[in-house]
């Protein structure tokens, strides 16, 4: 018997990185079901214009998810204007190019503050909010790169792997508590965070809709696993049939090892030095904290 999908309309939602990219396409789709939306960003103004065009109430706040303190003020702010939180999806991520043995130490830091530590600070928060009321959601944005590693994305592969399991050991603890979460991961998605990467035969982008729609469906379906395009599921679960050396050879065969380390790093240039100075910022597009360059990144000219 097919599951029943529940109505969305009235409930309050909190993003990460909402300002644009999935965090925006994921907002967009949920004020179309008639969801309460507030959008946090390290960028307050490009929030606003944001919010200001979904309308539905949108409101857009201040955040920088490496700060808990930060984190925490939202999620208050958020309830405080809208009520008590039902969803949260936690997407702020950045991911840059670099071969591993050249990436800085500061970038690697700041890739698991954002892309894990953010998470982490999101999910106990989200907990600690929905516990009292026996219910709520909460979406983690993963990556296909959690589910394999990717070269020239190392540190970005491990963040994503450990939201992966993240996600899997919090599903297991929040049983039978009326507490939903979704691991969304979605193959390379067509935002700034791709600038400059060149598409490969058998890896096709997709679209941040695709992944909005998917996680609307997630929310409405109580769905754990959501993979963009949902073909992915099946590819990974073949692909973890093969010995090793057979994964890899499909793995090249398919261009992933081509992907991230083939790079147009004048076209990337802009993304990398946004992603360098940032805190908090969107899965598809970092911000910029202070116009300033990155020497230690090398910069290959992020999930």
């Amino acid at each position: 018997m097919a599951k029943q999908r529940r109505s969305l309309s009235g409930k309050v939602v909190a993003i990460t990185g909402g300002a644009r990219g999935i965090g925006k396409a994921t907002a967009t789709a949920l004020v179309r079901k008639g969801c309460r939306v507030a959008i946090g960003d390290l960028d307050l103004a490009l929030a606003e214009q944001t919010a200001a065009e979904l309308g539905g109430g949108t409101i857009a706040l201040s955040l920088d998810v490496t700060d808990r303190d930060s984190f925490s003020a939202f999620l208050d702010e958020a309830e405080r204007q809208l009520g008590p939180l039902d969803v949260v999806v936690n997407n702020a991520g950045i991911m840059p190019v670099t071969p591993f043995a050249e990436e800085s130490e500061e970038s690697t830091r700041r890739q698991v503050d954002i892309n894990l530590h953010g998470v982490i600070t999101g999910t106990q928060m989200a907990i600690q909010r929905m516990r009292s009321r026996n219910s709520g959601h909460i979406v983690n944005i993963a990556s296909s790169a959690g589910k394999a590693g990717v070269p020239g994305i190392a540190t970005y592969s491990a963040t994503k792997h450990a939201v992966v399991g993240l996600c899997e050991a919090v599903r297991a603890e929040l049983r039978d508590t009326g507490i939903e979460i979704s691991c969304v991961m979605p193959v390379p998605v067509n935002t700034a965070l791709m600038e400059g990467v060149s598409d490969q035969r058998a890896v096709k982008r997709v679209e941040p809709e695709d992944v909005a729609n998917e996680i609307v469906d997630a929310l409405e379906l109580q769905r754990f696993d959501v993979f963009v395009p949902r073909s992915l599921k099946f590819t990974i679960t073949a692909a973890n049939l093969l010995p090793r050396r057979g994964r890899e050879a499909v793995a090249r065969f398919m261009g992933v090892h081509k992907i991230l380390t083939e790079v147009d790093n004048s076209s990337r240039r802009a993304y990398e030095e946004r992603a360098a100075h940032s805190r908090s910022v969107d899965e598809g597009a970092a911000q910029e904290e202070e116009p300033k360059a990155e020497p230690a990144e090398k910069q290959r000219d992020a999930a």
